[in-house]
C-alpha cells in the first residue's frame, strides 16, 4: 500500500492509474444496471435483457463481455442440449454489491431532484455558460 487514500488522491485519477481505469469500466452506461441485475444470482441473457430494460441484445452482450474481461462477471455454459448460458457475478463483482446498493439508494432519494434540474436546464438552454443546442459558437 502506498499510503492513505487521502494522500494519494492527487494521482488516483491519472489516465494510467488502475483506479481510473476501474471506474471507467464500472461507470459505463449499462454496467451498474447490469451488475445490479445480477446481484441475486446467475441469469440467462434473455432474462437479463428483460431485467435491464431498454438495452439492445447487442449492447448487453458488449457490456457483459467488458465486465467479463475485467473480472466482474462470469459466463457459464451448461453442458446441455441445447446449451444453456448464464451470467453471474464473480467474487470480485460481488464486492460491488454494497457500493451499488448505496448508489441506488442515493438515486432513489435524489432522483426527482436530478430530473427537475434536467428539465429546468432544458427549459433554459444557454444557462451556465452553455450555448443553446444548434447555436453557432
Amino acid at each position: 500500500m502506498i499510503g492513505p487514500v487521502s494522500t494519494r488522491l492527487g494521482t488516483v485519477f491519472l489516465a494510467d492509474c488502475p483506479t481510473r481505469l476501474t471506474l471507467e469500466v464500472i461507470t459505463g452506461k449499462w454496467a451498474v444496471i447490469v451488475l445490479f441485475a445480477l446481484r441475486h444470482g446467475p441469469v440467462r441473457h434473455g432474462e437479463l435483457v428483460d431485467r435491464v430494460g431498454g438495452v439492445s441484445r447487442k449492447v448487453l452482450t458488449q457490456t457483459l463481455r467488458r465486465l467479463q474481461d475485467n473480472g466482474l462477471v462470469e459466463r457459464h455454459v451448461h453442458a446441455e442440449a441445447p446449451p444453456r448460458v448464464e451470467y453471474g457475478l464473480t467474487e470480485l463483482g460481488r464486492t460491488l454489491e454494497e457500493p451499488i446498493r448505496m448508489l441506488t439508494d442515493w438515486a432513489v432519494r435524489h432522483g426527482e431532484a436530478v430530473v427537475d434540474r434536467q428539465q429546468e436546464a432544458a427549459r433554459h438552454p444557454g444557462r451556465h455558460g452553455r450555448a443553446p443546442e444548434g447555436a453557432a459558437s
